[in-house]
């Protein structure tokens, strides 16, 4: 019972330790760039981020995001408010945040 107990202090001193080492170790950094152009990569890029994302149907879903995220806080519900406006934002700003998604991404 003793070796139990020494064994999970043991433990529980050395796992934050264990982890901040893992997290602050180095990774690859990939960087996003848009498909050449004529590639099937790039139609579907085409497809999904300048005629979906870019177009009528990500605005029309900001909009309707942020009528949700009124209706919310009108309730009292502001944490899941929040959560709904920050991605009506991300719809409504798609184009700004498609531009800087060139950005390292580790």
């Amino acid at each position: 019972m003793q070796r139990m107990r020494t064994w999970k202090k043991r433990v529980h001193r050395t796992t934050p330790v264990a982890l901040l080492a893992i997290l602050l170790q180095a990774g690859n950094a990939l960087a996003m760039t848009v498909p050449a152009s004529g590639s099937f990569a790039y139609d579907l890029y085409d497809i999904g981020v300048n005629q979906i994302l870019l177009g009528p149907v990500g605005f029309t879903g900001g909009v309707a995001c942020m009528c949700v995220a009124a209706i919310l806080a009108i309730r009292q519900m502001i944490l899941p408010a929040a959560g709904v406006v920050l991605g009506g934002a991300f719809l409504l700003r798609a184009n700004t945040v498609v531009e800087t998604i060139g950005a390292l991404i580790s």
